[in-house]
């Protein structure tokens, strides 16, 4: 979900800009979203064939509170990597932002894809890849085919965002299982991010901020990708 900052009064947004200066960002946008997804990915292939999934496993099975210690470390790295990623003086804070959230993503990944691919037939992890891929580039579409603004969806995300984080930590506290309509509550939930994220990049971000908006639909896409994956693996 987003991080949303405040432009400076009187910057001009991308939906301001000149038509070249709108497409420049638009492109690059993506390009460093393509970017941190391949990184990602090779991250996650390196992570794999280490010993850190059994390690991980290991310590969320024996500790009670383990994955709320790793979805807490995540959750401030997180933090700490948009405050960079949107800090407008600096273009070497904003990569580094989107650098070490993508590495914090391909971390808190390793435990279910470890799962996926030894433990679920390959057919799993490459189902929920091309759904994930697919909702996406429709949800894109969409964003730019109808030019609405989402922005009304910022609300919905933030109390979504709470209400999701609170079942989690019930759900470790008192060990009870979230289930599917969970996971599937997720998926809309990570869907409606994308499109907020994609109705910002198209009217209210400024056109320097190309690096905060790619970290924000990886950020989204990741999340849809995760509840995509897990009901994939439930139904197995």
């Amino acid at each position: 979900m987003s991080y949303v900052s405040r432009a400076d009064e009187g910057v001009v947004s991308v939906s301001q800009a000149i038509p070249d200066e709108r497409a420049a960002f638009i492109r690059r946008t993506y390009a460093h979203l393509a970017g941190a997804i391949a990184a990602f990915a090779a991250l996650e292939v390196w992570l794999l064939r280490s010993s850190l999934g059994d390690a991980m496993l290991q310590f969320i099975s024996r500790n009670q509170y383990g994955w709320l210690m790793v979805l807490g470390g995540f959750i401030l790295i997180g933090w700490l990597a948009r405050g960079l990623a949107h800090n407008v003086d600096s273009q070497g804070a904003q990569y580094l932002g989107l650098a070490l959230y993508t590495v914090a993503e391909a971390v808190i990944f390793v435990p279910i894809l470890y799962i996926a691919t030894r433990y679920s037939a390959p057919s799993v992890l490459n189902n929920a890849l091309l759904l994930t891929g697919t909702m996406f580039a429709g949800l894109t579409f969409v964003a730019f085919t109808t030019r609405k603004d989402f922005s009304f969806l910022r609300g919905t995300l933030m109390v979504g965002g709470f209400v999701a984080l609170g079942l989690i930590v019930g759900g470790t506290a008192f060990g009870f299982d979230l289930g599917l309509w969970f996971s599937v509550g997720m998926v809309g939930l990570a869907s409606a991010a994308i499109l907020y994220d994609t109705s910002r990049i198209i009217h209210h971000y400024r056109p320097d901020q190309h690096v905060a908006a790619s970290l924000e639909l990886f950020a989204s896409v990741a999340l849809l990708f995760w509840y995509i994956l897990s009901i994939f693996m439930r139904r197995r």
